[in-house]
């Protein structure tokens, strides 16, 4: 499954998912571009990458402030000349409900992050990904198409069902050009995201998210599904949400 001579770039790549598939795309032979902002945590990672193959490109940016958006693709188009694979993985999350006043604004902080970053660096993208008839990966959340015990992921859960529906329909309109577009929806994954989140324990506790397998996945587990989504070996796939959740259990 060699990426050799493919160009990728990865968003939120300082740290888990997005740290785990840089370093696997690397160990593939790619050129990865590494998107993160936070400058020593990107060091570490390019480092790792470093070890095992090509030394990656590090843009440190803010995928939600258009201007950086597009000195992500101009910077990348710049240093390879083309691009081949965008896996859109930065976003946020924060907790908020109706009855403690909260869902207003948090959707309003996760939107713009979770939603309107994607559709600008893919629209952005898109004329390089048709010319490599490459392809689009969003990672996304089964909170985008399952409502969780105790709400309180109902904006992060809207958020994550928008970019679900946007990567369906980039997937139809792109079809034609030979360009493949899939998401993914990982269940509970061991990475620093509920760290920088703001969410309290007691929080998660009701959301209850167990599983049947008694356990959550790694980052490596989505990166490796990442990859194989990317590589020619999933030359059939396009259009679809693919989840990855342990049997998630959402108890009532």
């Amino acid at each position: 499954m060699s990426f050799s001579d493919k160009v990728v770039i990865v968003t939120g790549a300082s740290s888990g998912i997005g740290a785990a598939t840089a370093l696997l795309f690397s160990k593939e032979k790619a050129n990865v571009v590494i998107v993160g902002r936070n400058e020593a945590k990107l060091k570490v990672v390019t480092a790792q990458c470093e070890e095992v193959g090509n030394k990656p490109l590090v843009i440190r940016a803010d995928v939600s402030d258009d201007d950086e958006a597009a000195r992500i693709i101009n910077e990348t188009i710049e240093k390879y000349g083309k691009l081949d694979v965008l896996v859109n993985n930065a976003g946020i999350m924060r907790s908020g409900t109706l009855v403690d006043g909260r869902a207003v604004q948090s959707f309003d902080e996760m939107v713009k992050t979770n939603v309107r970053a994607v559709i600008n660096l893919t629209q952005l993208a898109t004329p390089h990904i048709i010319k490599t008839k490459g392809n689009i990966i969003n990672i996304s959340s089964v909170a985008g198409m399952r409502v969780l015990r105790g709400n309180i992921f109902l904006a992060y859960g809207m958020t994550k069902a928008a970019l679900n529906y946007f990567s369906e329909a980039c997937a139809k309109e792109l079809a034609s050009y030979g360009v493949r577009v899939n998401g993914i929806c990982p269940g509970p994954v061991v990475t620093d995201i509920l760290e920088n989140s703001k969410i309290k324990m007691e929080e998660l506790k009701d959301a209850n998210m167990s599983t049947i397998s008694n356990r959550s996945s790694t980052s490596e587990e989505i990166g490796n599904l990442i990859l194989y989504l990317a590589s020619d070996k999933a030359v059939g796939m396009t259009g679809s949400n693919y989840v990855i959740d342990n049997g998630l259990l959402v108890l009532n």
